[in-house]
C-alpha cells in the first residue's frame, strides 16, 4: 500500500467515524467559525483547567478534509497542556504551509500533509486549527492567516 493510500484512508475514516463530536456539558470555551470560501463550519468547545485541555467537542458541517482534520485535531489535543496544543497547532500550521516538520509530532496528522499541495484546500484543513487558536491563544496571533 502506497503512503498516499494510507493516508486517504485516515482521512476517510476520520471523516465517515468523527471523534469527539457532539457539545460538552457544562463550562466550556466555545468558537464558531466559518469558512465564507467553501462554507465550511465549525463549532469547537474546549474545557480547560490548570492550564490542560480536559476535554474538547466540535460540530461542523464541511468537506472531507475539514471534518477529518477537526476530528483528527480533537483526539491530538485532548490531554495535552494549553502551550502544548498551541505549538502543536502552529507545527501544523506549518505543515500545510510546505514547511518541513518533524513527523513525529504530528503522529496521525502527517496524513493531512498533502493538502498543502492544494492551496484552496488549506483554509479547509486549518478551520479547526484556528478556531482552538482562537479559543485559548494569545489574541495577537487570534487572526493569523495562512
Amino acid at each position: 500500500m502506497q503512503l498516499d493510500d494510507l493516508y486517504r484512508q485516515v482521512i476517510m475514516d476520520h471523516y465517515q467515524h468523527p471523534r469527539n463530536q457532539g457539545d460538552l456539558e457544562g463550562d466550556a470555551v466555545t468558537v464558531d467559525l466559518r469558512n465564507p470560501s467553501c462554507g465550511d463550519e465549525i463549532k469547537l468547545q474546549l474545557q480547560v483547567e490548570n492550564g490542560m485541555v480536559r476535554d474538547v467537542r466540535f460540530r461542523g458541517a464541511g468537506c472531507s478534509i475539514s471534518m477529518a482534520s477537526a476530528s483528527m485535531m480533537t483526539e491530538a489535543i485532548k490531554g495535552l497542556s494549553v502551550a502544548d496544543a498551541l505549538h502543536l497547532a502552529q507545527t501544523f500550521r506549518a505543515m500545510m504551509r510546505g514547511e518541513a516538520v518533524d513527523a513525529d509530532e504530528l503522529g496521525d496528522l502527517e496524513a493531512l500533509s498533502g493538502v498543502s499541495k492544494f492551496p484552496a484546500r488549506i483554509k479547509c484543513a486549518t478551520l479547526a486549527w484556528q478556531a482552538l487558536q482562537r479559543a485559548v491563544g494569545p489574541a495577537e496571533h487570534a487572526d493569523d492567516a495562512d
